[in-house]
């Protein structure tokens, strides 16, 4: 144990020497640094007792290493926690106020929308990462009865598992190493609003049940109390997982699964919206041009032919990240796409544009799926089928390594050995 800590156990000591008999003990919340041999030093927090043997003073110290916690701690304090939960964190899409496109499964989900935002359902929104989920519990929530209070958003995957409890329904003061003062949770901040629970599929096991009484009996307990809490909220959640099998399989509860699937909202991927590429990457466009001062030429054709080739396995947040780039390379007014897209991307739209500039001939699904795959398969060759990591397939490809994962397994593709 270092001095600083060995100097205030002797001063706590002495405190327990002058309390009277059936009071020498006290918890020490933290503040104590030691060491052993295994774990080097760590921070800790402790019991400390006294109790007599034949006249003579004995000492009981029980340490418990609260590094983890701690780390824990300050991985939550270092997300970003929406101006005390109340800023609205969607500014990574453009649209904010306004769902962009106008194809016939955009508007079958905002047929969706506006159906249930004036109840008070449960929503579920399914879809592919990168869809704009959100954007769908945004639009849910401002056109709802409950616009004038607040929408508080919960990334259940971000979330460190130690904490995301005190996350959600708060604590009181001591309840854990570093709750110093109680704090309000996300649903309590939410009461008389919305909160929006996304990525739901990764909420932990022994937390669903909790969840699940919430959306029961809209009432709990948060940590370190006994008081019960009642709270009126709306609840959204989203997942990119398939969580109607994963309750078949046991790894969620499958009563949650049910009580959150009041109303399921599929969100299409962008390959399902190919003719709203063109007035997406047009508003992106003019969204980066702005943000860096410069001018940019409305889309041609063939870039819009040339964007609509391909499948975007990253859907809507890919298409904005290609444009961006585009923008940031752009010369003389015009969208770089030969520098922003991937080159085995490239090749394949320059053949489309290439057919259609003489023709126009319009590819069936099967045909774009077909290219999908031989492009995925193109870059996997190039880079010795190395998927993640630097100069790796889903690097070359402008995606994720998860979304490339997922687009060879859904297209059948493997190495053959």
């Amino acid at each position: 144990m270092t001095a600083d800590s060995r100097e205030k156990l002797a001063r706590l000591i002495i405190d327990l020497d002058t309390r009277p008999d059936g009071q020498r003990y006290l918890w020490i919340p933290g503040g104590l640094a030691a060491t052993n041999d295994h774990a080097g030093s760590f921070q800790a927090e402790a019991t400390l007792s006294r109790f007599d043997l034949e006249r003579e003073p004995f000492y009981t110290l029980i340490l418990r290493n609260v590094n983890e916690r701690l780390e824990a701690e300050q991985k939550i304090r270092s997300l970003t926690v929406e101006t005390e939960y109340l800023r609205e964190e969607i500014s990574s899409l453009v649209g904010a106020d306004e769902i962009i496109g106008g194809s016939e499964a955009l508007r079958k989900v905002l047929a969706d929308v506006k159906e249930v935002a004036v109840t008070d359902a449960t929503v579920l929104i399914l879809g592919e990462t990168g869809t704009g989920k959100e954007l769908i519990a945004h639009a849910i929530h401002r056109s709802s009865r409950r616009r004038d209070r607040p929408l508080i958003k919960v990334n259940c995957a971000t979330m460190p598992a130690t904490l995301i409890e005190s996350e959600l329904f708060g604590h009181e003061q001591g309840a854990f190493t570093g709750a110093t003062k109680r704090r309000e949770g996300r649903f309590a901040l939410a009461h008389g609003g919305t909160i929006f629970l996304d990525e739901v599929g990764e909420l932990p096991l022994d937390l669903q049940s909790k969840l699940l009484r919430v959306l029961q009996e809209g009432e709990f307990e948060p940590v370190g109390s006994s008081q019960t809490r009642k709270v009126d909220v709306r609840v959204l959640a989203a997942t990119n997982r398939d969580i109607e099998s994963a309750a078949r399989a046991g790894k969620f509860r499958e009563d949650l699964y049910y009580r959150l699937n009041v109303f399921p909202i599929q969100v299409p991927p962008l390959r399902e919206r190919r003719g709203d590429v063109g007035p997406l990457a047009a508003a992106f466009a003019k969204k980066f041009a702005q943000r860096l001062g410069r001018s940019i030429e409305p889309l041609s054709d063939d870039c819009v032919r040339r964007l609509e080739a391909y499948r975007w396995p990253g859907n809507v947040r890919e298409l904005q990240n290609i444009v961006e780039r585009a923008v940031i390379t752009s010369r003389d007014g015009r969208l770089n796409l030969d520098r922003a897209l991937p080159e085995s991307v490239n090749a394949v739209a320059a053949a489309v544009v290439s057919d259609s500039s003489t023709v126009q001939r319009v590819l069936t699904a099967k045909e774009l799926e077909e290219l999908e795959r031989n492009n995925i398969i193109a870059a996997l060759k190039s880079t010795e089928w190395k998927v993640a990591g630097e100069n790796g397939a889903a690097q070359l490809l402008g995606v994720k390594p998860t979304t490339l994962s997922s687009r060879m397994k859904a297209l059948g593709i493997e190495r053959k050995r």
